[in-house]
């Protein structure tokens, strides 16, 4: 198949290091040498020679420029030039690069690449790139490395500024991980590169250049992202869809790619946490009407490390029609007849919807949406060990009946 280019492009995306000029190619330099008007950080426009061209730094905040830059509202040069952009590295890779694409089609924009920040980190560390996980914090906190963490992966974190690798460290002895290695590694390739090493327990605050990446070699705990993790990892007030019922509701939701989840009458949160934390892709809504509650959950969200993808509405039903389709529903709490035909109307063709229910008016309701709709229908009763006196005894909890069913393309 042969990929429509455009001889002419509208944009170009030129990826710069921190050794500048010396850095780029014959290409890239002709490029930035024929540019009518060159939109980058100040710091990316002090790499560049004198060139007979104009130089437009981002104004704050960069992500409304651009927008106008790519909407020909601001800075326009003549309706036929090209518009040349400057990004650090590899523009597809984290970059600004990803971002002009998906705003005007691939069609409109040529990138020139150079080497990433990645790269030079595991041209330095002697690390297989391979088999080393990449993180960034350019949107999030340093918790977002929670989930990645297990004894013996190396993860390369790219930094969204100065103050990332003590909140790292912070984040690294929280978890267990305080005696993984942490190098913190700054402006590679360039005159000014910096290379720091200390074990993440004993790690001290200092200055960093904004421009670094974090390099952990981890120590500690095996973890694991499948659900059905302990009832205590979660702060809750009992509203808590507990650990083996959680794994199995999580494992029939199916996460994978970029979908979805509506998490209704939310509580703790810790389906659409477990959710999340199975393939990082996904995105997730909970719906839950208690403010404490609420917060409680966002709390949950940030301990695990995936508050960036969880969005916390109101109660449910009437929060759910404002809401985006998703892919996915579990219903935990708030189960009746309104919650059920609002979820259903709204879930996208092949979602999946699962829900639990523990009252029998609730299991009642399931039944009859499982005969007219068909799905799996069953009951799980789980027994615990717990002390009787002196000795122990099986105690059950509750039996839960839970409905899981696919919607197909011709069912309203």
């Amino acid at each position: 198949m042969t990929v429509a280019t455009t001889d002419t492009p509208e944009f170009v995306v030129v990826g710069i290091g921190a050794d500048g000029w010396a850095g780029l190619t014959d290409r890239a330099r002709d490029e930035l040498r024929s540019a009518t008007v060159v939109y980058g950080s100040t710091r990316q426009l002090e790499l560049l020679p004198e060139l007979d061209t104009t130089t437009v730094a981002w104004r704050s905040p960069m992500s409304e420029h651009l927008q106008q830059v790519l909407s020909g509202s601001s800075d326009s040069p003549a309706s036929d030039a090209t518009v040349h952009v400057l990004a650090s590295g590899d523009p597809m890779f984290h970059g600004v690069g990803s971002t002009i694409v998906n705003a005007v089609g691939r069609n409109r924009v040529r990138v020139l690449p150079t080497v990433s920040s990645a790269s030079l980190a595991c041209a330095e560390l002697g690390w297989d790139l391979s088999r080393t996980q990449v993180i960034s914090t350019l949107r999030d906190d340093a918790d977002v490395v929670v989930p990645a963490l297990t004894d013996g992966r190396r993860i390369l974190v790219l930094s969204r500024g100065a103050q990332t690798p003590a909140a790292i460290a912070e984040v690294l002895v929280r978890n267990g991980f305080g005696w993984s290695t942490m190098t913190v590694l700054e402006q590679l390739g360039g005159p000014c590169q910096r290379i720091i090493e200390s074990v993440a327990r004993s790690y001290r605050p200092q200055p960093h250049d904004a421009l670094n990446i974090v390099a952990i070699d981890c120590v500690g705990p095996r973890t694991t992202r499948l659900p059905g993790l302990p009832d205590d990892a979660y702060e809750h007030d009992g509203q808590l869809t507990k650990s083996a019922v959680r794994a199995l509701t999580v494992a029939a939701l199916a996460p994978g790619g970029r979908g979805l989840l509506w998490d209704v009458g939310s509580g703790s949160g810790s389906v659409a946490i477990e959710w999340l934390r199975a393939d990082s892709d996904g995105t997730a809504i909970a719906f839950e009407h208690d403010d404490v509650r609420a917060a409680r959950l966002a709390r949950n969200a940030a301990r695990h490390g995936v508050a960036g993808a969880l969005t916390v509405q109101g109660a449910a039903p009437e929060s759910l029609r404002d809401a985006p389709d998703p892919d996915a529903i579990f219903i935990g709490g708030g189960l009746d007849d309104e919650v059920l035909t609002a979820s259903w109307h709204a879930l996208l063709p092949g979602g999946r919807l699962v829900a639990n229910a523990v009252t029998v008016e609730t299991q009642s309701l399931l039944v009859e949406w499982h005969s007219r709709l068909g799905g799996l229908l069953r009951r799980f009763s789980i027994e615990t060990v717990e002390p009787l006196g002196s000795m122990t005894t099986w105690r059950p909890a509750l039996p839960i009946v839970q409905w899981v069913v696919t919607r197909t393309d011709d069912e309203s």
